[in-house]
């Protein structure tokens, strides 16, 4: 854990699991959860992954162009598959990040895309994941 001064800091809570609610302290977001298996309405921590990735990954990206004097849209759309563990019991998350940046060659537009990969808090939390991958794509 480091030492330096938090920029901005967030406590969400569930007490629920995934049939109820979970909710960000403070008069925050909240959000209705069920279980990805079910039908009952409300989102999961599969989705809510996937926003936090493509959020972060997106935003970072668009912070490497404008350090560059780049002014290209970008777009990051995330998969999430929730999958059953074949040799031991339990699941986890199949992760791909489909990033792309307009009006950029693809050898350019993933050099950025590597860059922003790195230093993306969320893609940081997430690197070393053998179930985690992120690809640049040509729009």
């Amino acid at each position: 854990m480091t030492t330096s001064k938090s920029l901005f800091h967030a406590e969400m809570v569930n007490e629920s699991g995934v049939n109820g609610e979970a909710y960000v302290k403070n008069d925050g977001l909240k959000v209705k959860v069920s279980s990805p298996t079910s039908k009952e309405p409300g989102t999961n921590p599969e989705e809510l992954l996937g926003l936090s990735l493509s959020t972060c990954l997106n935003a970072t990206i668009q912070s490497v162009l404008k350090a560059r004097g780049k002014s290209h849209k970008s777009k990051v759309e995330v998969h999430v598959d929730f999958m059953k563990e074949t040799s031991k019991i339990g699941f986890y998350f199949d992760v791909i990040a489909l990033a792309q940046i307009d009006g950029l060659n693809f050898e350019e537009a993933k050099k950025l895309v590597e860059v922003a990969e790195q230093l993306c808090p969320v893609s940081k939390l997430l690197m070393g994941s053998h179930t985690v991958v992120v690809k640049t794509i040509q729009t």
